[in-house]
């Protein structure tokens, strides 16, 4: 594939999809500039797929899953790279699209899918943006029955949460 070729599929692909960067992105890093570096590894590694995308699932679908899977390896590295340091006291703003204003219910969202392991986590995400199960399944790389356990699991776990933040 020609570079001019590969630069307009990346950059369609891009301007149609980039809300998917984000949630992903929104998912796995928690501070500004995390969220900088993240978002810059997931756009790399889009591009680099682009010649190897073959157009057997949609492309929002091979976002996510190239998205997810540099979400997963990023946040392994990180672990290992921060473990020892201290955090830092002042969390700057969230990454958000340019419109978006804020909302507690999404960042209480957010916070608590942030808990959930990896897998759950792209579940959780890929769950929200109506994917079918077989689609999540294919993405995260889980039998679509495990696909439907994890989603329950899932739903209990908020719904005690979210009851049990009501009582306080």
């Amino acid at each position: 594939m020609l570079d001019s070729e590969r630069d307009r599929i990346f950059n369609d692909w891009l301007a149609g999809h980039k809300g998917i960067l984000f949630k992903v992105v929104h998912a796995y890093a928690f501070e500004h500039a995390d969220r900088q570096d993240l978002f810059q590894e997931i756009v790399i590694q889009v591009w680099r797929s682009v010649d190897a995308f073959r157009g057997e699932s949609s492309v929002p679908t091979w976002m996510y899953r190239v998205a997810l899977n540099t979400a997963i390896a990023w946040t392994r590295k990180e672990d290992r790279h921060q473990r020892g340091k201290q955090p830092l006291a002042v969390i700057e703003g969230l990454l958000t699209t340019a419109s978006a204003a804020p909302d507690p219910r999404v960042e209480w969202l957010y916070r608590q899918i942030a808990q959930l392991k990896d897998v759950d986590r792209s579940v959780a995400l890929l769950m929200l943006d109506g994917f079918a199960y077989k689609e999540i399944a294919t993405i995260a790389g889980i039998s679509e029955g495990n696909v439907a356990v994890k989603i329950n699991r899932i739903k209990a776990a908020l719904s005690g949460q979210l009851a049990k933040e009501a009582e306080l």
